[in-house]
């Protein structure tokens, strides 16, 4: 009867020790096959571009903006950029497509397909007026805005537009990227809508939009 106890209290964990360890690592590698196979699962949950952006709408008086100013208002922590762009500048747009990468805003994540309708070269409900989010689609940095139709520095036949000194990065007045820039794709123009002639609401398509 001794030895009868004495295997119950030695041999007996042993057995279960290893149980635990074989029911453990069993365990260990079903979760990580499982993590793997879901990978491709949990990757198509992440939302496109256009949705990161939607949020609570932010209105915009733009009853003082002038021709060549820009209004700035923060959407989501974003920097927003309303710019009246003037009538030398929307002529001079059409003449840059040959010089930038996504002419006619193909990448339907940069802009809601309503602002392409009319003359797509704008991206914009009104002609004159620009929306933009204000970020290089490079790295997140601020481009400067540099509206005049005159020699720059970086372009000695700039036609106005957008130009982030980080990286060297250009845009045109429609936020539109040019060719041979770090920046892949044109800047982003968020979801909006005029609710009368001097107002913008930002993050809300127009009723009825498709």
């Amino acid at each position: 009867m001794a030895n009868e106890g004495v295997n119950e209290t030695t041999h007996a964990p042993v057995n279960l020790g290893r149980r635990r360890f074989l029911t453990a690592t069993t365990a260990v590698v079903g979760a990580v096959g499982a993590g793997f196979a879901a990978v491709p699962f949990i990757k198509s949950w992440n939302p496109s571009a256009r949705a990161k952006l939607a949020g609570a709408p932010v209105i915009a008086d733009i009853g003082a903006l002038a021709e060549g100013q820009r209004l700035v208002v923060e959407w989501r922590g974003q920097p927003i950029w309303i710019v009246r762009r003037s009538q030398a500048i929307l002529k001079a747009l059409p003449t840059l497509n040959d010089q930038l990468r996504d002419p006619k805003s193909e990448n339907p994540e940069q802009q809601p397909a309503y602002v392409l309708k009319g003359d797509p070269t704008f991206r914009s409900l009104k002609p004159e007026i620009s929306v933009l989010v204000g970020l290089c689609t490079h790295l997140g940095c601020a481009p400067e805005m540099k509206a005049e139709i005159r020699p720059e520095p970086f372009d000695p036949q700039w036609k106005g537009g957008y130009f982030c000194p980080c990286h060297k990065s250009r845009f045109d007045m429609a936020g539109r990227v040019y060719q041979g820039v770090p920046a892949p794709t044109n800047l982003v123009v968020p979801p909006h809508h005029f609710e009368n002639d001097t107002t913008i609401v930002i993050g809300v398509d127009p009723q009825g939009a498709a």
